[in-house]
């Protein structure tokens, strides 16, 4: 087996063993173990190496002020208080409880970003479907769908967005000219379709009696830093800037303040944190980088000129589908990554950029491992006791996302 060819079975066996977690070792170990193999066996030099996983410094920071936010969000009872209010306007009905969670849920993402959406929302819902003696699943799959469904609505929905366009990213007016469209069709389908195959299980009456309990000063605190760190992201993003630092400037600080008005200890905060998701983007990172090396991505930056030169129409929705799928098989961050380094090496038009931003986007929402949002949202379920197999949740996404994906390309200004 040649040089090229180890490094693709190495990136190609960590991949699969994140995806499927044997012996239900942790996801992060997978990946980390394959860019150990990649050093220790010098298919790439450790500079490099370290330089990939460098590259992810803003997702890093990011997500440590995201886990920062939920976490004390979760101890000052910020989640519970969520819940009841969410009952209270559901006045009995789960259909109606089903659609303000979507609501919320479709906001949070435009607004604070898929992954916030994973990690903030996931535990606020699972309280109220709890409170409200529901069977839990139906509601908190809305929030792994409509993480993946709302996150091209505005650049900071996803920070897979920042990442396809890199320097190249399209004014805000431009931007809501180019995906407003496919947006709105992706987030309406994929309700309609979720409403559709949940509709036995929402079809009841939930419990009223839910006492509803004064907000704490601590959760307030923390309510108004997750509002304000949405406001931060999009003064961000209107200035092209990463949204990595703002995050964790905003969930440090409201940490911080917290913790001194309750008279806690960090501790506890620190310890709740699901630290094993940095460690899985950086292995995810630099088994990316030992793909570039192999120099398979030259042919396909090739095959993309071609066809976007002889009709962008087709090159968008056919890289889209490509894409949606290929995020699935090796999850959408590194696809993403590939994705990137292929079309601005092509140097295509903005729309098949944006069928390539679609599909790393909304084809996650295909398999459980398919987006570091799903991921997340997956261990956000570990911690409230809950469990989704991978073939539950492609039952359920090979009914969702195909559908949804078509017409959002469809949907592609020209």
């Amino acid at each position: 087996m040649n040089h090229n060819a180890l490094i693709l079975a190495v990136a190609a066996g960590a991949t699969l063993g994140v995806i499927i977690r044997p012996l239900r070792i942790p996801e992060y170990v997978w990946a980390v173990l394959g860019a150990v193999v990649l050093i220790a066996f010098g298919l790439l030099p450790w500079r490099n190496a370290v330089a990939a996983a460098a590259k992810g410094m803003d997702v890093y920071l990011f997500l440590i002020g995201m886990m920062l936010l939920a976490e004390v969000a979760r101890q000052e009872g910020l989640f519970d208080w969520l819940a009841a209010l969410a009952i209270r306007h559901a006045r009995g009905s789960a259909r109606r409880l089903f659609l303000i969670i979507y609501v919320v849920g479709t906001i949070v993402t435009v607004f604070l970003s898929n992954d916030a959406t994973a990690v903030v929302l996931t535990p606020a819902v699972y309280a109220a479907a709890k409170a409200a003696r529901v069977e839990p699943l139906p509601y908190l799959f809305i929030c792994a769908f409509i993480a993946n469904a709302a996150s091209f609505v505005l650049p900071i929905s996803n920070p897979a967005n920042l990442v396809i366009f890199g320097t190249h990213m399209p004014p805000l007016a431009q931007w809501l000219y180019q995906f407003t469209l496919p947006s709105v069709a992706a987030i309406l389908i994929t309700y309609l379709l979720l409403r559709l195959t949940q509709r036995a299980a929402i079809d009841q009456k939930i419990s009223g009696d839910f006492q509803t309990e004064l907000l704490s000063v601590g959760g307030k605190c923390v309510a108004v830093g997750i509002a304000l760190t949405a406001v931060a992201l999009l003064g961000a993003s209107s200035l092209d800037r990463q949204l990595g630092l703002p995050t964790f400037i905003a969930g440090t600080v409201v940490t911080i303040i917290v913790l001194i008005i309750s008279r806690q200890s960090p501790l506890p905060v620190l310890r709740d944190i699901s630290w094993g998701v940095l460690p899985l983007v950086a292995g995810l990172f630099i088994l990316v980088a030992g793909v570039e090396q192999t120099g398979i991505l030259s042919s396909v930056t090739q095959t993309l000129r071609d066809v976007a030169a002889y009709s962008p129409g087709k090159a968008s929705f056919g890289a889209g589908i490509v894409v949606a799928f290929a995020s699935n098989l090796m999850n959408n961050l590194p696809t993403g990554l590939v994705a990137a380094t292929v079309s601005q090496s092509a140097d295509v038009s903005l729309q098949v950029t944006s069928g390539i931003l679609i599909g790393v986007d909304l084809g996650p929402n295909l398999s459980v491992t398919g987006s570091l949002a799903t991921i997340l949202w997956l261990i956000a379920l570990r911690r409230e006791g809950e469990a989704v197999t991978a073939w539950q949740f492609l039952k359920l996404g090979i009914v969702v996302m195909p559908p949804a994906l078509v017409v959002a390309l469809l949907a592609i200004t020209p």
